[in-house]
């Protein structure tokens, strides 16, 4: 199973000085990549979005300063916010960081958690659930065929015309995230993209139908099923011990799950709820590197999920907790990980 991280790139959203904000950011974000890299970490993946409280409105550009810096580990986004962009321009894109990254690069495409993209660049909500579709079809459409060929309702057609640069990678990686919809699930599978499900809160087993269902889909659909690959990504974070752990972690969670509730009419947080979510049912992943790889592997037992991804970095996670959590995760979680899921080789 890979083991990697994801970020949204948040800044303070009250900082007078938003430039200023944005560089200590990106500076601090490229440090962090580098070290998930050098401390063996599979996969980094960073998310679009197009509000003041985060940075990575264009997590293209940042993985191609990433890509240059890095030498292992696979950069993806988390996710392109598909329906609001242009598939055209997102493969050029990401095929340049594939070409910078010498083929480590990789798309996950979604519909955004946020609606600002749609007004921004001049959607209209009322289209949501078309422009996902056809734009994927688009994307899916570019990546198999140097030269398209194209017609649907959300933008001009595409009569014969190349689209380059080609990637190193044949196809350029796609995922699909989702964040509950199971026709979303079953769309993944009868397409045979690999599915990401962000996992945020509730009991994470009651998600895995959701894998279940883009199975099944995709079986019926007749699609291998070593194309079926899927990813959990979840929040949580790792210190020296489960107490650090927590009092790190908790404010900075609970400061972004409130300022985002009181936007959807969601009840607040408190710690009662937060220590709650890090027990062993629970969707946190916070602790020390002996309890988060206890709860990686129990939630693969459930999942048999090929990939999982950590959310850390938090609204205001200071930067030198997230380098030392960095740290624990490849030297002390992924080895535990990585040795419990090893099938034995007693008798080899």
């Amino acid at each position: 199973m890979e083991l990697g991280l994801y970020t949204f790139a948040d800044v303070d959203p009250n900082a007078a000085d938003k430039g200023a904000e944005a560089k200590r950011r990106l500076d601090d974000l490229l440090e962090e990549i580098q070290l998930a890299d050098e401390v063996g970490l599979e996969v980094f993946g960073l998310g679009e979005h197009h509000r003041p409280d985060y940075m990575a409105s264009s997590p293209a550009t940042i993985l191609a300063a990433a890509a240059v810096k890095t030498k292992n580990i696979r950069l993806s986004s988390a996710v392109t916010v598909l329906s609001s962009d242009d598939p055209v321009r997102v493969f050029q894109q990401f095929a340049t960081v594939d070409l910078l990254s010498n083929g480590r690069v990789e798309i996950m495409a979604g519909r955004g958690s946020f609606i600002e993209s749609f007004p921004l660049f001049g959607y209209d909500l009322d289209d949501y659930d078309l422009l996902f579709a056809e734009k994927l079809q688009l994307l899916m459409e570019i990546r198999e065929n140097e030269v398209v060929t194209w017609e649907g309702e959300t933008r001009k057609a595409i009569a014969g015309r190349g689209v380059y640069p080609r990637p190193l990678q044949d196809p350029l990686p796609l995922w699909i995230a989702i964040g509950g919809t199971p026709q979303s699930a079953a769309r993944a599978g009868y397409l045979g993209l690999p599915l990401a499900l962000a996992i945020i809160g509730g009991e994470p087993h009651r998600f895995a139908p959701l894998f279940d269902l883009y199975r099944q889909s995709g079986a019926k659909a007749g699609v291998d099923p070593k194309l079926l690959k899927t990813s959990i990504n979840v929040h949580g974070f790792i210190a020296d011990t489960n107490e650090s752990a927590a009092d790190i972690f908790y404010e900075p969670q609970a400061t972004v799950m409130n300022r985002i509730g009181r936007e959807r009419g969601w009840g607040p947080t408190n710690r009662g709820h937060f220590d709650a979510s890090r027990g062993p049912r629970g969707a946190l992943f916070v602790g020390d590197p002996e309890t988060v790889a206890e709860k990686i592997v129990a939630s693969h037992k459930i999942f048999g999920n090929d990939r999982f991804l950590l959310q850390m970095a938090i609204g205001p996670m200071p930067h030198r907790d997230i380098m030392r959590g960095i740290e624990l995760y490849g030297t002390k979680v992924a080895p535990l990980v990585r040795k419990a899921l090893t099938p034995s080789e007693a008798g080899a």
